[in-house]
């Protein structure tokens, strides 16, 4: 029988397919970003991504079948991102997974982005074992996770306001710094001094987060000085956010550890590409004798391999989702 499961990922800017194998074997993983259409704006316009997603989903899942060299005819399951996400394009994605399925007579698994994420390390690991703790953290979500078996998620710690990489976003497009955020700001940290500015770190002692002050800080100290004609280097701004950013992630992802007494720790989401995030959690892992995982870069972004390995461990479970499956862009766990 065949264990050939297409995913499709359409939640926020980027269009992605990918064919997996028994939930563990990448045979293909192609992407369309839409950075080139968004970038003059600074951010992700939903009428342009839904419109984009509407252009590439057909080439896009012909690209993922050919690469992976196989047919319609040999895929057991389509999985498809149903939330959380921009609902326009959460509903192209839907619509090309539900005629698939339909056409096929094949099981349509609904899979919920953030379970993408964190399935993302299954992908790239193949002896993960649960409990674990899981810090996912992207432009959308920041949250912790207790997994004490597959499949069974509690969430023991969540952003009370800004995600971590909307927080990001946000900075870089008032420094000037590009688009997209998360990789600018980085860019420019690595030139400035971490130790520059010392901005505030919410909710210490707890596992929530709120990034909501720190960016603030950072912007207000960025207008204050070029309202004063004074000079800033932006480097030095970017390091301290960075930094201050980093801190609080690898503080309460260590706490929530040691309440759970796990020595995994898994990091997912599209800020888990983060160099700096991943030094400082990987050195505090180190000595706290705690292993990390995190997967490579192209699996820490969007994309469909993440959301074919989630719904492929959902199908084996007996789970399909009905025909009225919809876009819930707020979908929470």
């Amino acid at each position: 029988m065949s264990a050939l499961v297409l995913g499709i990922e359409t939640s926020c800017d980027e269009t992605a397919a990918s064919v997996v194998d028994a939930g563990r074997e990448i045979l293909s993983n192609v992407i369309a970003t839409q950075i080139p259409w968004h970038v003059e704006f600074g951010g992700v316009v939903p009428e342009i991504a839904s419109r984009k997603h509407l252009e590439f989903i057909n080439p896009v899942i012909k690209k993922a079948l050919s690469d992976a060299g196989v047919g319609l005819e040999d895929i057991a399951a389509v999985a498809v991102t149903y939330g959380p996400g921009l609902v326009g394009g959460l509903l192209v994605g839907l619509s090309a997974a539900k005629a698939i399925a339909y056409s096929r007579n094949l099981p349509l698994i609904g899979v919920n982005h953030i379970e993408g994420h964190i399935y993302a390390n299954f992908l790239a690991y193949h002896d993960l074992e649960a409990p674990l703790v899981c810090l996912t953290v992207s432009g959308g979500h920041t949250t912790l996770l207790y997994i004490e078996e597959m499949g069974e998620y509690t969430i023991i710690g969540q952003t009370r306001d800004d995600a971590a990489g909307e927080a990001f976003d946000k900075v870089s497009r008032v420094l000037g710094l590009g688009y997209p955020g998360g990789p600018a700001v980085e860019k420019s940290a690595k030139l400035g001094n971490p130790r520059a500015y010392d901005f505030p770190k919410a909710l210490p002692g707890e596992l929530d987060f709120s990034f909501s002050g720190l960016k603030t800080a950072v912007i207000n100290t960025f207008h204050n000085a070029k309202q004063k004609n004074q000079e800033i280097n932006l480097n030095d701004l970017a390091a301290s956010f960075q930094e201050s950013v980093v801190e609080v992630l690898v503080e309460k992802t260590m706490m929530a550890a040691q309440q759970k007494n796990v020595r995994n720790i898994l990091l997912s989401g599209g800020v888990a590409s983060n160099e700096r995030l991943r030094e400082a959690l990987g050195d505090a892992c180190a000595k706290a004798g705690k292993k990390l995982y995190y997967p490579p870069k192209i699996l820490c972004t969007d994309n469909a391999a993440m959301i074919a390995c989630a719904g492929y461990y959902r199908w084996k479970k007996g789970y399909a989702s009905q025909w009225d499956l919809n876009a819930d862009p707020r979908l929470g766990l």
